[in-house]
């Protein structure tokens, strides 16, 4: 008989997902997938299945399903993240021999803490700027400022008390900005992390050598830069199968990608860190595989 599946919520999941045990994991897992033909790792791109979004909630377009499968043999992960615009996600870790779940966790927490693997090809900056307030948005202000000491935070957020109470509950001191424009001007990395479905940031705006962390919207019909910033910018993705069928910032640009960071991590391509760059990141199933391993790991060293 199977055992019974442990049930991890967010609080427990940020608690033992830490960022010092987190990044060289991901950074080893994303330098394996862009060797390809590696047996060591199967993904597939994510699957979208569309929800009748009338019959669920009020506004078009609101609803589907998202699921994000992968199985690292080597490693004896099975895992896949179901995500959908309920606004709830989870992770499932399954025994790859006999196929039961062993744990399921909330994948809010285990989304926000791995798009930490965007950092690889940052060179020091003094002004870091946030448009969004949700959790990516937060935890990409944890990241960043744990590693690099920025002189000055700037946050923007359509709606202005949301960024005030964003910033409200941060550590350091952060400006709240009144519009993307005045909030990136100058900034040395950008990270978009709205819903966005037409471009809040223009390339011309954008300071040249900048950082942009595209981590918001990932519908092939949505964006959030413009085209003279996706086609001028040197452009990163963490999987050129699933940002050039998923991306709307790609696919609606033109945008030529350039290289995975998988591929910077191997040193098969240069960080470009003199230009001006940007990393499009839909999130991968390996990513949370390995963050989902890390989390049971862990917990289980504990009981």
């Amino acid at each position: 008989m199977s055992e019974s599946a442990v049930s991890l919520n967010k609080h427990e999941v940020e608690r033992l997902l830490t960022y010092d045990d987190l990044i060289p994991r991901l950074e080893s897992v994303m330098g394996k997938f862009s060797k390809r033909g590696s047996s060591e790792i199967i993904q597939p791109v994510r699957s979208v299945v569309p929800i009748d979004q009338l019959s669920v909630c009020k506004h078009s377009g609101c609803a589907f399903l998202g699921v994000m499968p992968a199985y690292l043999p080597a490693e004896g992960i099975l895992c896949t993240k179901m995500v959908s615009f309920y606004q709830r996600e989870e992770v499932l870790l399954f025994h790859p021999e006999h196929g039961h779940v062993t744990a399921i966790m909330d994948g809010e927490a285990i989304t926000a803490k791995r798009t930490a693997s965007s950092i690889s090809h940052i060179t020091l900056s003094e002004v870091l700027c946030i448009l969004g307030s949700g959790q990516q948005a937060r935890s990409h202000y944890d990241v960043f400022t744990k590693l690099f000491k920025f002189k000055e935070v700037r946050v923007w957020n359509r709606r202005k008390e949301m960024a005030q109470r964003f910033v409200n509950d941060l550590q350091g001191p952060v400006t709240v900005c009144s519009s993307v424009k005045e909030a990136v001007i100058g900034a040395d990395v950008i990270v978009t992390a709205t819903g966005a479905s037409q471009p809040i940031l223009f390339g011309e705006w954008v300071k040249p050598g900048a950082h942009i962390a595209a981590v918001g919207t990932c519908r092939p019909d949505w964006r959030e830069l413009d085209d003279v910033l996706m086609r001028e910018a040197v452009l990163y993705v963490d999987s050129r199968e699933g940002a050039t069928a998923q991306s709307g910032d790609i696919i609606l640009s033109g945008a030529e990608v350039f290289s995975e960071l998988g591929e910077v991590i191997n040193g098969s391509f240069p960080a470009q860190r003199e230009k001006t760059t940007v990393f499009k990141s839909l999130g991968m199933g390996i990513q949370d595989a390995v963050s989902a391993k890390l989390v049971l790991e862990k917990w289980n060293s504990e009981h």
